[in-house]
């Protein structure tokens, strides 16, 4: 089963903000953050480091907690409240803390099998049955990456890494894929290929949710933008229209050029 099939016009927003603020370390980050993505929305949140990306992620991933406040309100998937093993396989997360958490020899076939169990590797106490096993197959030759099934992650590029924990996320064919600065790390060759395996995955209806401070991250088929800044929303809209040389200088705070080329755009 694909995304697109438990997808109905009477789905619930993947996402709904309103009024979100969050407070970390006696200090505020998040102000009164309002927002609504759809299940199959293909959008990027675009900001210059400490804008408050991170702790959005974390609201998301319910890492961090929103201040409770009149009139405020989180929900996923139409609720408040989820049980996250139950809400896992309908986000996937991709970021690079769970690349981090890869302290001990996992081979590819265990990272991406790992998704089934919501852990970094498979344990001794993990039953895998067949069709894990099968679908773990499927992912990786989807992502192009069967030959690195025996190889340990630790001896792996950052770009082969990438992928796997990609395939990871799509064991449980989610909703929607939550990227977190997918290209940090990575040199320009596994950039493009990354993008790649991204744009496939968006064209076959996964959700592609987008948190980066690099403008090339933004695939093509994302057609929506949302420019955080200092803890608020700065603007949302279509990316047509918000990535233009005027936007982006207020938003980076220093004059910039920009741009396009085959669907994406460039900045320095």
């Amino acid at each position: 089963m694909n995304s697109d099939s438990r997808k109905t016009p009477d789905t619930p927003a993947l996402l709904a903000f309103h009024r979100v603020s969050v407070m970390l370390g006696g200090k505020q980050v998040l102000h009164e953050i309002t927002l609504r993505i759809g299940a199959g929305e293909h959008v990027a949140i675009l900001g210059p480091n400490g804008c408050g990306k991170s702790t959005l992620i974390k609201t998301i991933t319910r890492e961090c907690y929103p201040l409770a406040l009149p009139d405020s309100s989180l929900t996923i998937l139409g609720r408040e409240t989820w049980n996250v093993f139950e809400l896992r396989p309908l986000l996937g997360i991709v970021s690079n803390e769970l690349m981090r958490r890869c302290t001990r020899e996992i081979t590819g076939r265990e990272m991406v099998l790992s998704g089934f169990f919501s852990s970094i590797g498979v344990q001794p106490y993990h039953e895998v049955a067949e069709a894990m096993m099968e679908k773990t197959g499927q992912v990786m030759e989807l992502l192009e990456v069967p030959h690195l099934a025996d190889r340990d992650m630790t001896e792996m590029s950052s770009g082969e890494a990438h992928r796997l924990l990609i395939g990871r996320a799509l064991v449980h064919d989610p909703l929607a894929l939550l990227l977190d600065e997918p290209s940090n790390s990575l040199d320009f060759r596994a950039a493009l290929e990354l993008r790649d395996i991204l744009r496939k995955l968006a064209q076959a209806g996964t959700g592609i949710l987008m948190v980066t401070h690099h403008l090339p991250d933004i695939l093509p088929e994302i057609d929506r933008v949302i420019l955080l800044r200092e803890g608020r929303v700065f603007a949302d809209g279509a990316k047509n229209d918000l990535l233009t040389t005027e936007r982006l200088t207020e938003l980076f705070g220093l004059p910039v050029e920009l741009a396009r080329r085959d669907g994406y755009y460039h900045l320095w």
